[in-house]
């Protein structure tokens, strides 16, 4: 009787699993429009003592984005002021969207990593994830894993698109 064997798991082929570094932490948008004057307008005085009253204590270990959701010109000092009262309680601040700051959280993790141990391996990126990882989190991986790497393939490992070779020469 022939046994069964799992030729993947038989493979040398190293799994560099995006999904594993998204951010753990609950993101918040925060839409800076609730402090301005018929959400349009920034009165310097009013905006300043409703940013002082606010509760940040929701904010405590959290991510969180600041954006306005008017059409309000405002000046870049709101954006800066409002991150000034979350500093002492918010992970990570980001303006923008929950997207903008997963793609930030990415680029910091990325450039932290060992790549080495991917050193003329055949690597797989893997492509199904139960998250939405950003695409610029693949193409910030593939630029670091392509200097190591002996090969890249994306996807699963039954049914990989390859995207590297190293070359012999």
């Amino acid at each position: 009787m022939n046994d069964i064997v799992n030729k993947v798991a038989a493979s040398p082929l190293k799994v560099f699993d995006l999904e594993e570094y998204y951010p753990k932490q609950e993101i918040i948008e925060l839409d800076i429009s609730q402090w301005l004057f018929e959400g349009f307008i920034l009165k310097e005085k009013e905006f300043r003592q409703q940013l002082k009253d606010y509760n940040w204590e929701q904010f405590k270990n959290k991510n969180v984005t600041i954006y306005c959701t008017s059409d309000a010109i405002l000046p870049s000092w709101a954006f800066i002021l409002v991150t000034a009262h979350l500093i002492n309680y918010a992970n990570k601040i980001v303006a923008g969207s929950s997207n903008d700051l997963i793609a930030a959280h990415y680029i910091e993790v990325l450039a932290a990593l060992d790549y080495s141990v991917y050193a003329n391996q055949p690597v797989i990126l893997k492509g199904c994830s139960k998250k939405a990882v950003p695409q610029s989190a693949y193409l910030l991986a593939i630029q670091k894993l392509q200097p190591f790497a002996k090969s890249i393939m994306y996807g699963e490992a039954c049914s990989a698109v390859p995207l590297f070779k190293k070359s012999n020469s």
